[in-house]
């Protein structure tokens, strides 16, 4: 399999800005990935990205593609033509909105916006996707969950439950793609220092971009299911998660 053991020849990025993404990108390059596909809204930070993936080494290739998480009714069509173009060994789902909690509470339709984003738009593209690997043979499709989804909380309930809707989503299509050569890997991440966390109260166990996409490949490398970065954090979600619901209101979390 060209995909084997964490050293993909190709990699389709869905979030062609994602910090975590691009950071991942980066290590596979290192490693063997040649051929990168970008897909994200164009906008001088993909082109950007794009470049500085380039310049990376000798036979790399990195395409951009019009991509939008919202407009589902052009990702069979948007994302098909890439598998047209040849295999893909591996698709990182790395796009997802955090918004505003305070703002989305009082305004159904931004609170909408972020569901549609982390949840909707997921779904469609996942969905397109591990059915064109399913057609190839073989893949990984890795999906950016996060540990908001364990248990959601008081202060970003509204991105919580729609990590919540995506990793259970991927765990689903990752027992429905079992036996078929598509390998689906859950990954979730605590607080990661990014651009979208920026001004945010860092919370404990805080990681970055650079952690998360060495714990990907280790992940790809050993066909993984789930992965947590860092690993302490499975334990601390197993605790909370059992945590009565008159004490979670109360924990600074």
């Amino acid at each position: 399999m060209k995909d084997a053991f964490g050293a993909p020849q190709s990699l389709l990025l869905l979030g062609g800005t994602s910090e975590i993404g691009l950071a991942t990108a980066r290590r596979l390059i290192a490693r063997r990935t040649r051929t990168v596909w970008l897909a994200g809204r164009p906008s001088p930070g993909l082109t950007a990205a794009a470049e500085s993936l380039r310049g990376l080494g000798d036979g790399v290739q990195v395409h951009t593609v019009p991509f939008d998480a919202l407009d589902t009714e052009s990702h069979e069509e948007r994302l098909g033509k890439i598998f047209t173009e040849g295999d893909i060994d591996v698709v990182l789902l790395a796009f997802g909105v955090l918004g505003d909690q305070v703002r989305d509470e009082s305004d159904p339709l931004s609170a909408v916006r972020v569901a549609q984003t982390n949840y909707t738009g997921a779904v469609s593209a996942g969905l397109v996707c591990a059915q064109a690997l399913q057609a190839q043979g073989h893949g990984s499709l890795v999906v950016l969950s996060s540990v908001a989804g364990e248990r959601p909380r008081r202060a970003n309930f509204i991105y919580g439950s729609s990590k919540a809707g995506l990793d259970a989503f991927a765990q689903g299509l990752g027992d429905a793609m079992y036996g078929t050569g598509v390998h689906v890997m859950v990954v979730r991440p605590g607080f990661v220092r990014t651009r979208m966390t920026a001004g945010l109260a860092e919370a404990p166990l805080a990681t970055t971009p650079e952690a998360v996409a060495t714990a990907i490949e280790l992940g790809l490398r050993r066909r993984s299911e789930t992965v947590w970065v860092p690993g302490a954090l499975r334990a601390v979600m197993s605790a909370l998660r059992h945590v009565p619901r008159p004490l979670f209101r109360r924990l600074p979390v």
